[in-house]
């Protein structure tokens, strides 16, 4: 059962929002701006071409894209941004095959105390090196990532790999399978998200969401398993891992916890096979501000759909 929990003031995303191909541009399919009103508007008056602005460049290259800075760059809503305090992005395509579906792109703004880590890592020779991230405060933690790279099934970034699909990690301070544990702990990182980000052309990217608990990505995880052959014909979609530090687990083995098509917000990304953000509505787990979906895609297939909320 939910249970009502406390909202953070603070948190290291402070916008999500989704672009959605019509024709030949990406417009505007829905967001949580955290009411960063000015920002929004601007967002909503907003469409892309392929190529241009920030939505635009993940749809043309086909891959995720950090952009660290706005002033002098391709993104289109500097002077916005910089009237919110927004100061870097991430742009993640969601593709099935080799068609995009949308384009998922969160902001964060820079502080000295906003600590978290969203991570883009590549294969190159075999090994997953960094292709570039935002890191916010956790400045040596950046500098240990920069440094290290991971073989096929080493780390949370080589699970994601080994696996093909979505993991969570606890405790990444002290957790022996996080290979940056010690770094993470003086950084404050506690729990951390993995997922393959599928592009067309066979490279390889993995995203990694790394929560704080001062200013976290995320007060609740979600990872569902939506693969037809794991639950059945319906469509429908099995909680597979979650975490809440406040909730404590969020499934149960001998009746796991299911979703079908259109039922919710995840039943929606089942249904639309789009990503999906939630805010201020009564369909939210008791508690929670807004929500982020994720749908994974196994070629042209909805493998996994990976939650967040706030």
């Amino acid at each position: 059962m939910d249970v009502a929990i406390d909202t953070p003031t603070r948190t290291f995303v402070q916008v999500a929002e989704i672009w959605v191909p019509e024709g030949d541009r990406l417009v505007h399919g829905g967001g949580n701006y955290g009411g960063l009103e000015g920002f929004e508007a601007a967002s909503r008056r907003e469409s892309f071409a392929r190529g241009e602005g920030l939505p635009g460049r993940a749809w043309a290259e086909a891959r995720p894209v950090v952009l660290k800075g706005f002033d002098g760059s391709y993104f289109r809503r500097t002077a916005a941004a910089a009237e919110a305090g927004l100061t870097s992005a991430v742009a993640v395509p969601v593709f099935a095959g080799a068609t995009l579906k949308a384009v998922l792109v969160v902001l964060c703004g820079d502080d000295e105390t906003r600590t978290g880590a969203i991570e883009v890592w590549s294969e190159k020779d075999g090994l997953l090196m960094l292709d570039d991230g935002y890191y916010g405060a956790a400045r040596h933690f950046e500098w240990v990532s920069q440094h290290t790279h991971f073989p096929r099934g080493q780390g949370l970034p080589g699970g994601v790999w080994a696996a093909d699909a979505p993991i969570l990690m606890r405790d990444l301070g002290s957790g022996y399978r996080f290979i940056r544990a010690d770094a993470a702990g003086k950084a404050g990182l506690t729990t951390g998200l993995g997922l393959p980000v599928p592009v067309p052309g066979g490279a390889r990217f993995v995203l990694t969401l790394l929560s704080a608990r001062g200013t976290p990505i995320a007060r609740r995880f979600e990872l569902w398993d939506a693969r037809v052959g794991k639950v059945g014909k319906d469509g429908g979609a099995v909680l597979a891992d979650g975490i809440c530090a406040r909730e404590g687990p969020l499934w149960d083995d001998d009746n796991p916890r299911k979703a079908s098509a259109w039922q919710g917000p995840i039943g929606k990304v089942l249904g639309t096979g789009l990503p999906v953000i939630e805010s201020g509505k009564p369909g939210l787990a008791a508690g929670y501000g807004a929500m982020v979906a994720l749908p994974v895609y196994q070629g042209a297939d909805l493998a996994h759909i990976v939650a967040w909320y706030v």
